[in-house]
């Protein structure tokens, strides 16, 4: 259960921000890095200025899911998000859109990768969850985000008991970072959530599985 010499990466909604910076931080850790974004100009563009090779899909959208399954990836990174606004009683499609991105597209990609991962005995996948999906933090952010967020650390937390041997996941919380959707005025730079990603992603055989992690130390769920 080695970790391959160039071990190849998916970083979902890895066009922009936080997603970016961390295909960027694997590829110079010598990662075979494919970034998915929805919009083809955007991911075209980024995947030129990056060096890495791309593919068009969205998580909410099972379908377009479909050229990726058992493709053979050994890091995993669930980044893509959305951040609904409006109460849940308003705005009802939030809470939907927030579950299928942040919950069902994610577990969907794991459940198609991990068979795979297993096969060739390393693996390793990075879920980029938020302090507002924390129960400890009160569950704050706007409509289904935090909720979404929360349920995805539950994943993450379950999952170790049915993935295959030398398969590890674990979640992240990357604090407030400075992007299109944290707002340019967050203090952390997406440069900071990469650094955390990529331990994450290249955890050795005795690290960790099955956590919530935040600049290297436990987070409370």
């Amino acid at each position: 259960m080695t970790r391959p010499d160039t071990p190849r990466a998916l970083v979902t909604g890895g066009n922009r921000g936080i997603g970016r910076a961390i295909a960027a931080a694997l590829i110079a850790k010598g990662c075979a890095v494919t970034i998915t974004a929805r919009d083809p100009a955007e991911g075209e563009a980024a995947a030129e200025a990056l060096g890495c090779d791309w593919m068009r899909a969205d998580v909410a959208e099972p379908e377009t899911l479909h050229g990726l399954i058992d493709m053979p990836f050994d890091i995993l990174v669930n980044n893509a998000g959305i951040l609904p606004e409006g109460s849940l009683l308003d705005n009802p499609e939030g809470f939907v859109d927030a579950m299928a991105v942040m919950v069902t597209g994610p577990f969907l990609l794991i459940r198609a990768l991990a068979p795979s991962m297993g096969r060739r005995g390393w693996g390793r996948i990075v879920n980029v969850s938020s302090s507002m999906g924390s129960f400890a933090s009160g569950l704050s952010g706007p409509n289904g985000y935090g909720i979404a967020k929360a349920a995805l650390n539950a994943l993450t937390h379950v999952l170790p008991r049915d993935l295959p041997e030398g398969v590890k996941i674990n979640a992240m919380d990357p604090g407030w970072i400075a992007t299109r959707m944290g707002g340019e005025h967050a203090p952390g730079d997406p440069e900071d959530a990469a650094a955390e990603a990529v331990r994450l992603a290249l955890l050795p055989e005795d690290g960790p599985t099955g956590g919530f992690w935040r600049h290297g130390q436990r987070a409370e769920w």
